[in-house]
């Protein structure tokens, strides 16, 4: 295990761990895996998204020296989907075939299983993707950008994770295959979830009171929602429906951002 960083505490093992799961950084070389580890390296979701919000916002900076905002921004949600993989992009499209095509839960959790992308899910993922590109660019134009992705990128994978706090985790996988969202279907302690939140929302902190309030309660409203429709389909999470959840928090709070850069709020 020489390759691996033995001086590293256990909560800086478990960011970069956190990391190299929900990124395409290349971390994960330097920490140990097993499923504990990454159950507790889900409270650092929120904490990785402050990364990849900085790192997208120092690329459009670069390059808005170049090109008109809406090229700049183009190109910073391309730059995203690399650093994520298309991670939660790729769940927004499962998620949106299944949900909208399965007959019944057994189906509906078979096609999120299947590589194949359908009607739904290409609506679904250029909806997304258009919207995050009118909206930015709105934002970019306002000098709102940067807020919007401090609060947005956290604060989406926080609201996103917290379903594991009251749903169970749906399987229909027969295999024996271990999904890799597995490790997230034991809910978390309070001080988890507590550190889930503030490293999610410390932007909130730095915008005006009541729009901070305004906002977290179309979150709340957004993952109630959003619950709803898991337990309807099919009666709990998958690691899919996850990553649908952070793009739907993600493009309201982008939304939001864009009603108050445009003095509607």
């Amino acid at each position: 295990m020489s390759h691996r960083i033995s001086g590293f505490n256990r909560h800086t093992a478990s960011f970069l761990l956190a990391l190299s799961f929900f990124t395409r950084i290349p971390v994960g070389k330097y920490v140990a895996y097993s499923d504990e580890a990454m159950h507790d390296a889900g409270k650092y979701f929120a904490l990785t998204g402050w990364l990849v919000a900085l790192i997208l916002y120092a690329f459009y900076s670069v390059l808005s020296l170049v090109f008109a905002p809406e090229i700049s921004v183009f190109l910073m949600i391309a730059l995203s989907l690399m650093l994520t993989g298309a991670f939660h992009e790729d769940g927004l499209a499962d998620t949106a075939d299944a949900f909208g095509g399965g007959r019944d839960r057994a189906h509906k959790l078979t096609i999120m299983k299947d590589s194949l992308l359908g009607t739904y899910g290409v609506c679904a993922l250029t909806g997304a993707l258009v919207g995050k590109w009118l909206l930015l660019s709105v934002l970019a134009a306002q000098d709102a950008l940067l807020p919007a992705l401090l609060t947005a990128v956290p604060l989406s994978r926080a609201f996103a994770l917290s379903h594991v706090q009251h749903l169970p985790y749906a399987t229909g996988d027969l295999s024996g295959k271990a999904s890799k969202s597995m490790p997230f279907a034991v809910p978390y302690n309070t001080a988890s979830m507590a550190f889930l939140f503030i490293t999610g929302g410390l932007m909130l902190l730095f915008i005006p009171l009541a729009h901070s309030l305004l906002l977290l309660a179309a979150c709340l409203l957004m993952r109630s929602v959003l619950k709803n429709r898991m337990q309807k389909h099919i009666q709990g999470f998958t690691g899919d429906t996850l990553g649908a959840a952070q793009q739907c928090q993600e493009l309201l709070i982008y939304l939001f951002f864009a009603a108050v850069a445009g003095g509607t709020l």
